[in-house]
């Protein structure tokens, strides 16, 4: 058992446990209920469960969520749409977004994936200055992807 100062108290029967407990108005709290013997500790339950969900908050704040967003483009996109296409990826990549590029091939396009593959390379020179690519094209049944990760600031 650990006493409320955080000294160690020893074995202590769960009775007397309990008893040490109410008369300092505290709680007894199981900690590790699977181990020889258990340990338990005298603590005021309230405070020690509100400081356990503020520390939640803050690692909830500190925590990094990465979003993936996805842009379309097309196995014959002409260079303004692309200019276009391309502006919108690096806000994406500016807010610290992954992007995820996209072309569905349709019909004879199939047989021509390496025209897609040129318009892939072609956007990636576009965006490559606030980009890198996190994967490589990937021909995909009749789509290919590519995942755009912003440049690391070490």
């Amino acid at each position: 058992m650990i006493d409320a100062d955080g000294s160690m108290v020893g074995i202590v029967p769960t009775q007397q446990a309990q008893r040490m407990a109410d008369e300092r108005n505290l709680d007894l709290v199981l900690f590790s209920p699977n181990a020889v013997p258990p340990v338990c500790k005298i603590l005021n339950y309230s405070k020690y469960r509100f400081d356990q969900i503020k520390k939640d908050k803050e690692d909830k704040k500190k925590s990094n969520v990465l979003k993936i967003k996805e842009v379309q483009l097309s196995h014959t996109i002409d260079i303004g749409d692309l200019k276009i296409k391309a502006k919108r990826t690096i806000e994406f990549i500016g807010e610290g977004c992954k992007v995820k590029v996209v072309i569905r091939m349709k019909g004879r396009q199939n047989a021509h994936p390496d025209i897609s593959m040129g318009v892939m390379a072609r956007f990636f020179e576009m965006v490559s200055d606030v980009a890198v690519k996190e994967k490589e094209p990937v021909l995909d049944g009749k789509s290919i992807t590519m995942v755009l990760a912003p440049i690391s600031k070490k």
